[in-house]
This record gives C-alpha cells, sequence and structure tokens, in this order.
C-alpha cells in the first residue's frame, strides 16, 4: 500500500445538508456524539495501510482544517500524513474547483510528484467501514485502468443511483444515470460475477456505484489532461472512459449511508443506537474508527432513566430521560427534560461553573437544554442554548420550513437547530 495515494473529496457547499453546513465542511460536520464524517475514511485508510491522504476542499474549511491537525500526525515515525488542500486560484487556473475531476485535476501538479501506482479517490461523507487492501488487490489482479466499488440494490431504490453494467469477466461495459421504467429494466444484471450467492443475486439484480474509485496513475492523468472540460468523475470522466480502458467492478456487499441529506445524516445516527447489533458498529477492535482525543471526564448521570441511547464523554444529565437518542460531548441536559429520536451534538466548550444547580431564574441562557424542555425527532447542533420549558416537537407537522432568524429549520419532517442558536424560555416549535 506504499504505492497508493489517497486523496479524499471533501464535496461542495452541501445544501443539502444545510444548516449543519451553514458553518462547516460537509466532513466536518459531528457524527455518532464525538467523531466526524471525516474520520471515516481516513480511518478506513489508516487501517488498509494506506497513510498518504490528501483531502480536497473548498467550502467553510476551517473547522475541518482544526480537526484534522489535531487528530491525525504520523511525525517521526512514517512518511504518512493527512493534508488539507484548499481550492485555490492559481495564474494558469483562476477558477475555484467545478467538480470532482476538477478538484484533482486542479491539484495534479502535487499528485504527480508521488512516487505511486495508485491513486484511491474516496468520499468525505460517507458512513461504511472497509479494507481498501482488497479492493485495491483487485484492482490489481484484473489489470484494470480504473475500479469502482459498487454496491448490490434492489428494483425499489436502483433509480436513486447512478446504474452501471458488467459482462461475464466484471468489466464495466454501460452507465446510466438514476433510470426509471424501462431504463432501469435494461440496467439489470447477474451480480453472481461479483460474488453474490443465486438468491442475493436475484434479490438485488442492480450494481450502483458509491463514488469510491481507484485509478492507475498515468491513466489518471491522462484523462484529466486531455479533456479539461470534463468536471465530474461519475458523470463523465468514467463513463466516457469506459469504452477505451478496462474499467471493473468491485463488490462491497457490507453496510454503506451515503449522508448527502439531512433526513439521510439523521437515520444514519440514530440506527446506530440498534440492539442487539447496530448495522454500523464503532466497536469492531480489528478496524476503529479514529478521532480527536480530547481528554473529557466521564459523563455524570443524576437520577436519570436512560433506554437505547449513545452518551457522548463528559455530559452531565440531570434527573432527565433520554430515549433512543445520540448526545455529543459536554452535552448538559437539565432536570425535567425529556430527548427522545433525537441528536444532539453537545458542546465545544463547557462555561464556568459547569456543575452549577439547574437554575431557570437567571438573566441570560446558558449552554445546553433547559429544565422541563421536551425535544423529539430533531437535530440540536452544537453549543446552542435552549432555554427552560422548551418544546421542539413539530407540533404542526411541517416538513420544510426556514426559519433563520429564530434559530432553526425544519428538514423532511427533522427540526434542526442551528449551531451557537440560542431558544428562549418557554418556545415552542
Amino acid at each position: 500500500m506504499k504505492k497508493v495515494l489517497a486523496i479524499i473529496l471533501g464535496g461542495g457547499a452541501g445544501t443539502r445538508l444545510y444548516p449543519l453546513t451553514k458553518l462547516r465542511a460537509k466532513p466536518a460536520v459531528p457524527l455518532a456524539g464525538k467523531y466526524r464524517l471525516i474520520d471515516i475514511p481516513v480511518s478506513n485508510c489508516i487501517n488498509s495501510e494506506i497513510f498518504k491522504i490528501y483531502v480536497l476542499t473548498q467550502f467553510n474549511s476551517a473547522s475541518l482544517n482544526r480537526h484534522i491537525a489535531r487528530t491525525y500526525s504520523f511525525a517521526g515515525f512514517t512518511e504518512g500524513f493527512v493534508e488539507v488542500l484548499a481550492a485555490q486560484q492559481t495564474p494558469e487556473n483562476l477558477s475555484w474547483f467545478q467538480g470532482t475531476a476538477d478538484a484533482v485535476r486542479q491539484y495534479l501538479w502535487l499528485f504527480e510528484e508521488w512516487d505511486v501506482d495508485e491513486y484511491l479517490i474516496l468520499s468525505g461523507d460517507h458512513l461504511y467501514r472497509m479494507d481498501y487492501r482488497q479492493f485495491i488487490q483487485r484492482h490489481r489482479e484484473t489489470g484494470a485502468d480504473i475500479t469502482l466499488s459498487v454496491i448490490p440494490i434492489d428494483e425499489r431504490r436502483a433509480s436513486d443511483f447512478g446504474l452501471m453494467k458488467i459482462n461475464e469477466s466484471g468489466r464495466v461495459v454501460d452507465f446510466s444515470e438514476k433510470p426509471k421504467g424501462e431504463a432501469l429494466k435494461k440496467m439489470q444484471v447477474d451480480t453472481t460475477v461479483l460474488g453474490l450467492n443465486q438468491e442475493q443475486a436475484e434479490q438485488q439484480p442492480y450494481i450502483a456505484s458509491m463514488g469510491i474509485y481507484v485509478f492507475k496513475k498515468d491513466v489518471l492523468i491522462k484523462l484529466l489532461k486531455e479533456a479539461s472540460e470534463r468536471t465530474d468523475f461519475g458523470k463523465e470522466i468514467i463513463p466516457d472512459a469506459a469504452s477505451d480502458y478496462n474499467v471493473q467492478a468491485y463488490l462491497f456487499n457490507d453496510y454503506w449511508e451515503d449522508i448527502g441529506t439531512i433526513e439521510a445524516f439523521y437515520n444514519a445516527n440514530l440506527t446506530l443506537t440498534q440492539q442487539p447489533r447496530p448495522p454500523f458498529s464503532f466497536y469492531d477492535e480489528q478496524a476503529p474508527i479514529y478521532t480527536r482525543a480530547r481528554y473529557l471526564p466521564p459523563s455524570k448521570l443524576l437520577d436519570c432513566h436512560v433506554t437505547q441511547s449513545i452518551i457522548g464523554e463528559g455530559c452531565i444529565l440531570k434527573n432527565c430521560r433520554i430515549e433512543n437518542s445520540v448526545l455529543g460531548v459536554r452535552s448538559r441536559i437539565e432536570s425535567g427534560s425529556i430527548i427522545q429520536n433525537s441528536l444532539v451534538m453537545g458542546a465545544d466548550m463547557y462555561q464556568p461553573f459547569a456543575e452549577r444547580q439547574s437554575d431557570c431564574e437567571r438573566r441570560s441562557i446558558p449552554l445546553g437544554i433547559g429544565a422541563n424542555t421536551i425535544i423529539r425527532r430533531a437535530i440540536i447542533d452544537k453549543n446552542t442554548h435552549i432555554g427552560c420549558d422548551v418544546q421542539i416537537v413539530n407540533k404542526d407537522n411541517v416538513q420544510e420550513a426556514e426559519r433563520e432568524s429564530q434559530g432553526f429549520y425544519i428538514r423532511s419532517g427533522i427540526v434542526v437547530v442551528l449551531k451557537n442558536a440560542v431558544i428562549p424560555d418557554g418556545t415552542i416549535i
């Protein structure tokens, strides 16, 4: 794996994840109480013994830069690194990144300097655990110029993805972007070629791209240099290359979730609380997910009722009820509050006198969730000040709303309270 360079794409403005992306890049969005989305592909790389990792970003990259600088340091032990490359203008190129392929093209001068055989292109906003060594091994064994990681899917979900057809050797021969009707039927393939058994192949007769690619070094350089008008890997570069190059499919038959929308993000976090075993687990000792070490005190639960939930470290919970929820680091929940089916991201700091008494008779609203507050089916971003007797329950069952001046949005019926928002005592959402 010393001959592999990993390039993680930070994504665009993240409009479908707004307002979580209002103040941060998509890969910097918090996940599972203590991680960030970028920790997933970086940890997969480290566990696969790939230590040369670049992260390409364009929007709101300050918190992502800070997280990576504090978390990933291989100094003195290896030539490895995790380094952020932000979009920049040069005398030769005055435009910002125009797409996934254009982002890599603009830094090709840097990537070319490395003595590697393959470039591994990854997305920064997926939740999955994958050993890239097997992926790259398959790429080398088939003599492929490009290998795509694909997942088998059923007909119900197939039209939401870019699909492909393969021949009996696993070579990709056709692409179709989100087909429907007859066009969808034409994209059925025999997935036993990629390793599924007959029963699985009948249930999942389509294969969809995961947005994860491995290129031979010289092939990627040639494709990017000869067609500067092609700006996207999945829609232009790879489909156009299929006729002239050996493009192979590699089957990944495990949990994978594209966290591109508020609803997908919410569901991915809450499924982590499932028992006896969630579809994705952070408890795998063979392939751990790394993140920043914060050295926080243990969480303190004082007379609480907690069921099927995840509680991050450094939390203070007083006489409250938590059901099927995820609470991030330094969360503070005051007495009498009820949190159900929600994601509370916690805080970046403690206020002075963090172990103070619960108090609703004060001039300002402190960090955390005040007494006698009810929160259901919501995402509470970091550093929020939520007062006493607040109800965040979407009482009118609104599906979409923009109330930024009031500190919240509603997306797919999920209330999203903005980072640093202040919700006054007695507010009902």
